[in-house]
């Protein structure tokens, strides 16, 4: 749908169903609908109207066959309010939207929870010693040892530097 004038009869299609699902169609199966998106091949011949269903299986089934129903008074409404020499045909279809977003919500909890323990654990138990980069301490007799041999190194040093 490039074309800006499909994309307008696709809006306004929308428009129309929404408002015929809000005042005219009584049914008393439909239930709480919402029309999600609409969209028009190019050669504007085909409509399919995406909708959603606020409820169980049973009130999705149970819309959809009213929507069925009444698909031929809604396409009168649309080709009336269009005023277009070929009213494109309808097609109903429940849209996927609250099931997808439904398991991304699932699985972003599921990760969050692992995240969780992970942070968990790091705080608990830590690989190693609490500060890898400083040295043991040294016994005082070792650091004594140390600086004899320094004292020696210097002593030689000096030795070479004379001769």
């Amino acid at each position: 749908m490039t074309n800006p004038r499909v994309r307008k009869i696709a809006d306004r299609i929308q428009v129309i169903v929404a408002e015929m699902l809000e005042r005219r169609i009584k049914d008393p199966r439909l239930g709480f609908v919402t029309i999600t998106d609409v969209r028009v091949t190019g050669d504007s011949q085909q409509a399919s109207v995406f909708y959603t269903v606020l409820g169980t299986e049973d009130e999705l089934a149970s819309t959809a066959a009213a929507l069925e129903s009444a698909k031929g008074v809604i396409r009168s409404e649309v080709a009336k309010q269009l005023g277009m020499r070929i009213v494109p045909s309808l097609t109903f279809i429940p849209d996927a939207l609250p099931e997808n977003a439904r398991a991304l919500d699932e699985v972003l909890a599921r990760a969050k929870q692992l995240d969780e323990e992970v942070a968990a654990r790091r705080v608990e138990a830590y690989a190693g010693e609490p500060d890898p980069y400083k040295k043991p301490r040294v016994a005082e007799d070792e650091l004594d040892d140390e600086d004899d041999d320094l004292d020696d190194l210097d002593d030689l040093d000096a030795e070479d530097d004379r001769a």
